[in-house]
């Protein structure tokens, strides 16, 4: 792939932002609605007044002639050939029948003008969005995983609008932005769509895509563009985990030996099957997470703290609870714990 695809003509195109507006077709069939409403109006106000009116060499005018007088009156054709003649006819046109037609041409015109400014409104909020962006994740691919992946960073406490995701279908597209969620329809395999996440900015970025090989391209362009960023990605088959690290991932998960490893497991010990299921949803009972030591936790042992201690990172190590070349901790520990949301955490 070329490191310089060519951006496509509309820079917004494919970017949508989680709103709750009504869509350009609803504003639209509700002026529609609005206009017909107008017209059988003004129809059934000529048609009770039909004696009032001229038809060439006739006086009088049947349903029909009282729709044409009323769809060329408020269209403002005036051909002429239907004229009002007696005193009522006139002071209704005048006093009814104008009103009514400067109602009829405003809600055409402001079916016009509210479509501009929809659409000015979004390029506004989509060029808002992409100069405020920052420390954002993205998530290439809303699929199965992908969708599991977003459910834990919010369960982690990540807000919605520091989720980017990023995905070809347009159904995947509007499922995500109906969740408040912000999404870009395309090819995370591409500069340019990846440029549209902003990638560049980004804190992190997680490939949840349905192919490998896929995983490895988009791989490959994220730390062209963002050299420093950390890359989790899901890979299927366990041997083309190494490939996928060459390629720059930081973090590669292999969703079928991890299954297959539990599926395994679960037929002798099924409890540990569901506290690991417990770990990895959070938000509720136990919650796995990394965190950097605390002050007032700096000179005891990882034993003593509430929060359970499985490893400790210091500087560029990983020694796990049972080392003992953690002894005390550290100003600068990393630790990954277990946290309880249950009645003891309270």
């Amino acid at each position: 792939m070329a490191p310089h695809d060519r951006a496509e003509a509309d820079p917004h195109s494919g970017v949508h932002l989680a709103h709750l507006e009504v869509t350009p077709l609803r504003q639209v069939l509700r002026r529609v609605v609005l206009a017909v409403a107008v017209l059988f109006v003004t129809v059934a106000i000529i048609y009770a007044d039909r004696d009032g009116y001229r038809d060439l060499d006739h006086r009088g005018l049947s349903v029909l002639d009282s729709l044409y007088y009323a769809t060329v009156t408020l269209s403002t054709t005036g051909y002429g050939d239907i004229t009002p003649v007696s005193p009522s006819a006139r002071v209704v046109n005048i006093l009814v029948i104008t009103p009514l037609r400067i109602a009829f041409l405003l809600i055409l015109i402001g079916t016009t003008l509210e479509a501009l400014t929809a659409r000015s409104q979004e390029e506004f909020r989509i060029r808002r969005w992409r100069s405020r962006v920052r420390h954002h994740v993205v998530v290439c691919g809303y699929g199965t995983k992908g969708r599991a992946a977003i459910r834990s960073l919010l369960g982690s406490g990540t807000p919605h609008d520091e989720i980017v995701v990023v995905d070809p279908s347009p159904a995947a597209v509007e499922e995500a932005t109906s969740i408040g969620l912000t999404a870009i329809a395309g090819d995370a395999g591409r500069t340019e769509v990846l440029t549209r996440a902003a990638v560049q900015r980004a804190r992190s970025v997680i490939v949840a895509a349905n192919r490998d090989d896929a995983a490895a391209l988009i791989t490959l362009t994220v730390r062209q563009l963002n050299p420093g960023v950390p890359i989790t990605v899901s890979v299927r088959e366990e041997e083309n985990a190494q490939l996928l690290r060459q390629s720059g991932a930081n973090t590669v998960i292999t969703t079928s030996a991890t299954s297959g490893r539990l599926m395994g497991l679960s037929t002798s010990s099924p409890g540990v099957v569901s506290v690991v299921e417990d770990l990895l949803t959070s938000g509720t009972g136990l919650d796995l997470t990394q965190r950097p030591v605390a002050s007032g936790e700096v000179g005891l042992p990882p034993r003593q703290l509430r929060d359970v201690v499985l490893s400790v990172t210091r500087g560029a190590r990983t020694l796990r609870f049972d080392d003992p070349l953690i002894g005390t901790l550290e100003t600068g520990d990393v630790l990954v714990v277990v946290k309880s949301h249950g009645p003891a955490a309270a």
